[in-house]
């Protein structure tokens, strides 16, 4: 596909996709769009770029610092969100190239985020993300755990969380996911509900939802993982 067919389709799929999210937002609201990018080529990114998009999703640390880095030479104003889960290992670099981190979601994690914090001077914002099915194979804090899980990453490590983040189980009505994980962020009081999907984000943003996290609906099927890549088990899409 020529470059210009990119633009074109990337245009023409972030319009549709604003307008959708306009129509279904909550009065006085304005959900944000996160162009989910993880394994899309550089120049896929630049066709949204072209578009006005500035909010991006990477599920890897390397691969969001690798693209996103000369990137931001031209475009100062991007916001880079790391939807995937964290190894603590990679948290210097995962402060240094993320302006938001969304998956804390353990004790070693959030000591290690407290430390890069305090050490760099740099302060990602940072969300929570509740596995709100409780899958064994899917990253995110146990919704048994959440509520003290919260409490212990503002109290014991001084951690400025926002809000929250879950990803649904796939054969499940999303709803009651979405409206567990409202429920959470009013009883702590946070603003910031990053929920919803290509499938479901209309659904999640009647729930509240204040980020939605896209990715085929504007760039069309993801290539396949380079050989050997940690995808990040359970990332959103």
């Amino acid at each position: 596909m020529a470059d210009q067919e990119i633009r074109h389709d990337v245009a023409a799929a972030l319009e549709g996709l604003r307008a959708r999210i306009a129509a279904a937002a909550l009065p006085g609201a304005a959900p944000k769009l996160i162009a989910v990018s993880k394994f899309q080529p550089v120049d896929a990114v630049e066709a949204a770029l072209a578009a006005g998009q500035r909010v991006f999703g990477e599920n890897r640390v390397q691969e969001g610092k690798a693209k996103f880095g000369p990137l931001r030479e031209d475009w100062p104003d991007i916001e880079l969100h790391l939807i995937g889960p964290l190894q603590t290992n990679k948290v210097r670099d995962a402060v240094a190239a993320f302006d938001v981190i969304q998956t804390l979601d353990r004790p070693r994690l959030a000591e290690a985020l407290a430390a890069e914090i305090a050490r760099s001077g740099r302060r990602p914002r940072l969300l929570v993300q509740v596995n709100t099915g409780d899958e064994p194979q899917k990253a995110g804090v146990p919704t048994g755990e959440a509520d003290a899980f919260i409490e212990s990453c503002r109290a014991e490590h001084g951690l400025a969380i926002e809000g929250l983040m879950c990803i649904p189980p796939v054969d499940e009505d999303p709803s009651m996911h979405f409206a567990l994980l409202a429920d959470m962020a009013r009883r702590h009081g946070l603003d910031v509900l990053s929920m919803g999907m290509s499938a479901d984000f209309e659904t999640a943003i009647r729930f509240g939802a204040t980020h939605v996290r896209i990715g085929t609906a504007i760039f069309g099927d993801r290539p396949h993982a380079p050989a050997g890549t940690d995808t990040g088990t359970g990332g959103p899409a």
